[in-house]
């Protein structure tokens, strides 16, 4: 035995001295320790080759087993610190460049699908959207254009995260509390695409900056909870000439519509003329929601967003999808263009 032990001595000694990785080192001691196990389970009892290496195979095999878990234990510290290391987040590309070796990755299942393709995805790449709302149907719509690659998301919105949010609002969470929605969600989509351009807008809508603002963008998505901000997101796609998706929901119930009256659809105050009677439809806060309708109708709106930017498949224009989550029930109503609308129709 003391034979072994002085040659495991060595065996680091010399590799120390030669200044070998303690891996190599360590590799050596491990070929020794099995040589002298192999003798002591070969070789008969009272072999002097035996007898010099200990004579007894089961302090070989416990010191093996040691070593084992040493190792062990040793590689799971190296995989946990590796882990632990940021990651450098991955470099966007240029606006307008060819896509990287992350984004073709990322987007590959975008890519494959026959209808969206390499040019679709260019075409998300290059789109603009704003966002009106960070709440319970922008946080799903944000999530998801953010995850499909569209390149510049504008989200506005006044308010701030709190507890009472976070039910149904899948964006936030509690280490925001307290932040303004806006960029709450600016964290999250930075953390989930490092290649999306997010714009926060911490303020309210209102009329003397919703014209010019809604130029900058080709989409607009309505997640608003108040009639007010509707009409007037309406009429500001209208004078722009921008397509609105927007969805409106209370508790089980929510519908959706793409309102594009440049492509002769109609504008969401053709179907909508006239508000309903105070106290008619309730808030949220007021009637309730269940939690899930508001990740399925703005899954809906991301959805209709990306179709309507690249073309695929057939959109919401003219139809506008109502969803029962209480019975799993889904029907469409055609719409039409109102004449003598006074948003898009020319009227007084």
């Amino acid at each position: 035995m003391l034979m072994v032990l002085l040659m495991g001595a060595a065996i680091w000694g010399i590799g120390l001295a030669m200044k070998a990785p303690v891996r190599d080192r360590l590799i050596m001691l491990g070929v020794l320790l099995a040589g002298v196990l192999a003798i002591q389970l070969i070789l008969p009892d009272g072999h002097p080759l035996r007898e010099a290496t200990g004579s007894e195979p089961e302090f070989w095999v416990l010191v093996a087993g040691l070593g084992a878990l040493v190792w062990g234990y040793r590689a799971l510290l190296r995989r946990l610190r590796s882990r632990a290391q940021p990651q450098a987040p991955a470099a966007p590309a240029a606006p307008g460049g060819p896509f990287t070796d992350d984004e073709l990755s990322r987007y590959a299942r975008h890519i494959v699908l026959r209808e969206l393709g390499g040019p679709g995805q260019r075409k998300l790449k290059d789109a603009t959207v704003l966002v009106i709302g960070a709440g319970g149907l922008g946080a799903p719509v944000l999530h998801y254009l953010a995850a499909a690659g569209l390149g510049t998301i504008g989200v506005i919105d006044d308010d701030v995260v709190a507890a009472s949010n976070l039910q149904r609002q899948v964006i936030h969470g509690v280490s925001t509390l307290g932040m303004p929605k806006v960029f709450s969600a600016a964290e999250r989509i930075a953390d989930l695409n490092p290649h999306v351009t997010i714009r926060p807008y911490h303020r309210r809508l209102t009329s003397d900056i919703a014209t010019d603002l809604f130029a900058e963008y080709d989409l607009v998505l309505d997640g608003s909870d108040n009639f007010d901000t509707r009409y007037l997101v309406n009429r500001a796609c209208v004078a722009t000439k921008t397509p609105l998706v927007a969805a409106a929901l209370t508790q089980w119930e929510g519908q959706i519509s793409l309102y594009d009256p440049g492509s002769g659809g109609p504008c969401y105050e053709c179907v909508f003329a006239t508000r309903p009677a105070p106290g008619l439809v309730p808030s949220c806060a007021e009637a309730g929601v269940i939690s899930p309708l508001p990740g399925v109708l703005g899954a809906m709106m991301a959805l209709e967003a990306i179709k309507a930017l690249t073309g695929a498949g057939e959109t919401l224009r003219g139809r506008m999808l109502f969803y029962d989550a209480l019975y799993a029930d889904t029907r469409i109503m055609t719409l039409k263009k109102r004449p003598g609308c006074p948003a898009c129709g020319g009227g007084a």
